[in-house]
């Protein structure tokens, strides 16, 4: 089975650079000159225009992020839990229909902003995501990837600045990339949130994006980007690890699930709940989450299964857990973070 595996990757790797030419190339006939755009209103057009309504959703997004984010169609993929080869005719698909359309390339009026603007915030968001935590490479983290969210973040609201959910991604952005520079060790390891140096922190971000939220919800049009920023606030704010906050993260979950309803998102409120009230109750949930068919092949499922069993004091079973994320083939940082965690536990186990 393995070897199976082995070759399969192998494959899909040397087929991967002529298929990715292809796509660059299919592009760049389809919008003509914004292949690769530099920053500015172009980049924004070539957003609005992926996002268009003549497209099912899914679709917008996941082509919006390959023509507008770079993003391979593997880590498309990865962001959606589908197949490569699913995502692959999705995103043909998609430029075959903007060239029959023959969908303009531009920002629309202002009348036409608000109803692209969840696509477009979604896309924001994604590539936010891919570079927060990658989906392949050596590095956990994608810089420029961050650098372009917050940028393009902040152009959207600047279109749009009556519109809460432009601010509360803004300020979800920041507040989360405040982070980065305490999110892995000298050496390039990851560290997690409640060992990193908040001195490190950049507490300029962290006030924007405490102010812009604020804004946000003082204009009483509530929605799920000022929730995962009320969320990051309580993270960014807190002093130490253990000032936070995590039954009000809890309850911020919970009623995200109202505007997201997703397995992802429910996984994120058993690691909240397993904080605030103990491993055991955590568990229960995730376990729950688990049965779902795309979940059970996202490794981070797994390493969070895994980090409660090992609080619980149950050993075999987390590094159970974690070998099943490491078959699952996480990004490099992810595989060294666990292979240093089953270290630690066979130890911990003589």
């Amino acid at each position: 089975m393995a070897r199976h595996k082995a070759v399969d990757r192998l494959r899909r790797e040397v087929q991967r650079p002529a298929k990715e030419s292809s796509a660059a190339r299919e592009l760049a006939v389809t919008m003509p000159n914004v292949y690769h755009v530099p920053m500015g209103d172009d980049e924004l057009a070539l957003i609005f225009t992926c996002c268009h309504p003549a497209l099912d959703r899914e679709t917008r997004v996941a082509l919006t992020l390959r023509a507008a984010g770079g993003l391979t169609t593997s880590e498309i993929a990865a962001s959606f839990l589908v197949g490569e080869a699913t995502m692959a005719k999705r995103l043909v698909r998609a430029k075959h229909k903007i060239r029959a359309a023959n969908i303009a390339f531009r920002v629309p009026g202002t009348e036409a902003l608000p109803s692209r603007l969840f696509d477009v915030l979604r896309v924001i968001y994604l590539i936010f995501t891919e570079g927060h935590t990658a989906t392949s490479g050596s590095e956990l983290i994608r810089g420029h990837l961050c650098a372009t969210a917050v940028r393009l973040a902040r152009r959207v609201a600047e279109l749009l600045p009556d519109e809460a959910e432009a601010s509360g991604l803004l300020a979800l952005l920041l507040l989360t990339d405040a982070r980065r520079p305490a999110r892995t060790s000298p050496e390039g390891d990851i560290v997690l949130l409640e060992d990193q140096d908040r001195s490190l922190w950049d507490q300029q971000m962290i006030q924007e994006g405490d102010r812009l939220l604020q804004t946000a919800l003082r204009r009483g049009k509530p929605g799920p980007y000022q929730l995962w920023a009320a969320i990051a606030a309580c993270h960014s704010t807190a002093r130490s690890a253990q000032d936070s906050d995590w039954r009000q993260i809890a309850a911020l979950y919970s009623e995200l699930l109202r505007y997201e309803p997703t397995p992802v998102v429910e996984a994120n409120r058993a690691v909240a709940v397993a904080m605030a009230e103990g491993p055991a109750a955590g568990l229960v949930i995730l376990d729950v989450v688990g049965l779902h068919p795309q979940l059970q092949r996202w490794p981070q499922l797994h390493m969070a299964r895994a980090d409660l069993l090992r609080r619980l004091g149950d050993t075999p079973g987390a590094t159970a857990a974690y070998q099943t994320a490491l078959e699952l083939e996480p990004p490099a940082a992810e595989q060294a973070f666990i292979h240093a965690r089953l270290r630690f536990l066979l130890s911990h186990e003589k």
